[in-house]
């Protein structure tokens, strides 16, 4: 390809909507542009590198035994109902209505279509297993798009699913998957950390997520360097000393406590209760009911374990006036102590705690000497706390570290959730009819696209990996005029590299040095060949891989040296 052939829009400046590097780059290498919040198309150099990264999860997905097939954008509303997710999901739902009235949802994930076509289609263990996999535009109705690619309205993704008759076959396809998503995310020069996560709305009885390290990351993982231990933070747990006291001491007194309605109030004089020997007591309500939560007053709540325990799809901090319907108190001094009308969930680093001071449902007033199980009656016990840097890993008792990341890939162990909801039968063995154990396994490819930009990059702009790089080679000739020797000595290395199947881009610009030597650099191809006037009266041309040195190279050896750094280069 010629540069004068293609459109590359180079930008100098960045910008104003661009947060973060890989975003700014995307916009400043030419690689998109936006159409609207959420909303980019991908110019030639962006669609180049966008087909390479889906070669390379199409190659591992066909090579782990999955099918492709391609699945429809617009569904039908019933099979989300179906399954339970019409609600659970609604926030991110696009909802069209067709010329009849009729409404159509457009995909954000497709759980409810496979499972709807495997209904139909299989029906035997024999058929099984099965794992069918796509690359397909998906939409979500983001509250806030930012970041680029990486939080889009319209994103593109590859989804699979796979079917099983037992639950060791399950496995065995969950790992295929997970080992797949690893030699994915290598193969595109990404480190990746992969971490026990969170289930949310998708459901299902584990997962984990691939996560790649940024400061920019929306995501923070915890994570131990003696075990190896990993785990979103939603999902992380420590090995944290439970209660200083488990034996009932004092009986328990209220205390007036006006104006004290923080933690860090009661904690100071003339009361001096230390946060660990305090209750918080929250209140939500789930699916319109009220529960109350309690977490020691030096930690604090994980909303997504809550939704975990709850098993709910609706959750929400309750007003202040509808916690004064339930305890006739406002927030501040509220409590558990007596309270057995209301659901009572407690994390676990209370269990059995002693001479607590929690509030006492009455507005300036707390009760010291609280003993869990004797004053509160707990009736669901859970880990509900978020873990903080420093606690001991779960696994090693080492500190654990937290990393802000990006999420590129996500696996899931569905179990059966969507297969009895939408009739995905088969008979076992003995005839008897079995709901399909299902696996569902995500890798955002437009965001995998902006994270290698995030993790690869300098102040000069991207390094591409030669894997997902829109072009390897740049030629740079200084004279574009045809009759020079250094447009012929361009003209020959382009087609001897082009012949033996190399990617190569021609710097044909009639432009200053300067300018095509900052482009090639700002759009980050791999390796650029340098051709000059004064080089080349030596005989010689300058090879320069991307963030290395310049070498210089006879003009005859070219070719042999760019491929050799290719060999040496690839994943």
């Amino acid at each position: 390809m010629r540069w004068s052939q293609t459109l590359i829009p180079t930008l100098k400046e960045t910008p104003a909507e661009a947060e973060i590097v890989s975003h700014k780059l995307l916009l400043r290498a030419g690689l998109i542009r936006k159409l609207a919040g959420g909303l980019y198309t991908f110019l030639p150099l962006g669609l180049r590198a966008l087909r390479k990264v889906e070669q390379i999860v199409r190659e591992e997905m066909n090579r782990a035994g999955a099918l492709e097939l391609l699945m429809p954008a617009l569904q039908p509303p019933d099979i989300w109902q179906q399954s339970g997710r019409y609600e659970s999901a609604r926030d991110v739902l696009f909802k069209v209505r067709d010329r009849a009235k009729k409404e159509w949802l457009l995909g954000p994930t497709h759980e409810e279509v496979i499972t709807t076509l495997v209904a139909g289609e299989i029906n035997s263990y024999r058929q099984m297993p099965k794992n069918f996999y796509q690359i397909q535009t998906k939409f979500r109705d983001e509250i806030r798009p930012r970041f680029g690619l990486m939080r889009a309205k319209e994103f593109i993704m590859k989804d699979a699913y796979s079917f099983d008759a037992t639950d060791e076959a399950a496995q065995a396809s969950y790992r295929k998957m997970y080992d797949a998503y690893a030699r994915i995310f290598q193969r595109c020069g990404l480190k990746t950390i992969a971490v026990e996560a969170d289930t949310g709305v998708m459901g299902g009885k584990f997962s984990h997520e691939f996560m790649v390290p940024a400061e920019t990351g929306e995501n923070e993982v915890v994570f131990c360097d003696g075990c190896g231990y990993a785990a979103n933070v939603e999902k992380a747990q420590s090995k944290v000393q439970g209660p200083k006291s488990t034996v009932p001491g004092l009986p328990i007194e209220k205390f007036a406590t006006p104006g004290v309605v923080t933690i860090e109030a009661l904690s100071k004089a003339p009361y001096n209760v230390a946060a660990d020997c305090q209750i918080k007591t929250l209140v939500y309500m789930a699916e319109s009911k009220i529960v109350l939560i309690l977490v020691r007053g030096d930690d604090q709540l994980n909303e997504a374990k809550l939704v975990s325990t709850l098993g709910t799809a609706t959750l929400r901090p309750a007003e202040p006036e509808e916690i004064f319907a339930a305890l006739g108190a406002h927030p501040g001094s509220l409590g558990a102590v007596g309270v057995t009308k209301l659901p009572v969930y407690a994390d676990e680093r209370l269990r059995d705690a002693a001479d607590m001071t929690t509030g006492a449902n009455t507005d300036g007033f707390h009760f010291r000497n609280v003993a869990i199980g004797w004053d509160i009656q707990v009736a669901h016990w859970a880990d509900l706390r978020l873990v903080q840097v420093g606690e001991p890993c779960p696994k090693c008792g080492q500190p654990l570290k937290v990393q802000r990341a990006i999420e590129v890939g996500h696996v899931f162990k569905l179990g059966t959730k969507y297969s009895k909801a939408l009739n995905a039968l088969f008979l076992d063995e003995t005839g008897k009819q079995q709901p399909a154990i299902m696996g569902c396994y995500g890798i955002g490819v437009t965001r995998t696209l902006q994270a290698v930009i995030e993790q690869s990059h300098d102040d000069n702009g991207i390094i591409w990996p030669i894997s997902v790089a829109p072009y390897t080679v740049c030629i740079t000739p200084l004279s574009v005029a045809p009759e020079s020797a250094v447009m012929q000595r361009a003209e020959q290395i382009y087609a001897d590299l082009t012949a033996r199947g190399i990617d190569v881009i021609l710097d044909d610009r009639a432009d200053r040095p300067g300018v095509k030597f900052k482009d090639s650099e700002l759009v980050g191809f791999p390796i650029r060949i340098g051709i000059g006037e004064r080089s080349l009266a030596k005989g010689e041309v300058e090879v320069k891989p991307r963030g290395g040195a310049l070498m210089p190279v006879k003009a005859e050896e070219a070719v042999d040296k760019v491929l050799a750094l290719i060999a040496a280069s690839v994943v």
